[in-house]
């Protein structure tokens, strides 16, 4: 999501082109009032202009919205997800689901707590009771499972 933060702004274009298109519907008004010779054609022509400026509008405005991407992932999603932390007399188990395959999925236990990271940008943080001696000592991943044996080294 940081790659996000800093995203061009469309308000600083639309804030080029709005007087751009006010100027050009001024200059078509002040054209036709020139030709008002003929009375109820240059009433509809400035009548059109304006309907159509204010359709362009709407539009640019539309564009310029910022537009969540689909891939993000929701906060309910990221609520739940589970693990499963079995504490053992000499070393801990921990099993979850992680998304990815397997070279894409990597772990570290740094100051008792566990990096996880997966595919599709999947990051997560586990604070683990363990003692300064233990790491991680098997690494197994299959069909999207992650286990972890931490032991004393």
């Amino acid at each position: 999501m940081a790659s996000y933060k800093k995203r061009y702004s469309n308000d600083k274009s639309l804030d080029f082109i709005i007087p751009l298109i006010v100027l050009l519907f001024l200059g078509v008004v002040y054209i036709m009032s020139l030709r008002a010779t003929q009375g109820y054609v240059s009433f509809i022509l400035i009548g059109i202009a304006a309907v159509v400026m204010i359709y362009w509008m709407r539009v640019l405005k539309n564009m310029t919205k910022n537009v969540q991407p689909q891939f993000t992932p929701k906060e309910s999603d990221s609520k739940n997800w589970v693990y499963d932390l079995i504490k053992g007399e000499n070393e801990i188990v921990f099993v979850a689901e992680v998304p990815g395959p397997e070279d894409m999925v990597s772990v570290r236990l740094i100051d008792g707590i566990l990096y996880i990271r997966g595919a599709g940008r999947f990051s997560k943080e586990i604070p683990i009771e363990v003692t300064p001696d233990m790491g991680i000592h098997d690494f197994k991943y299959k069909n999207g499972v992650l286990t972890l044996r931490i032991k004393k080294l």
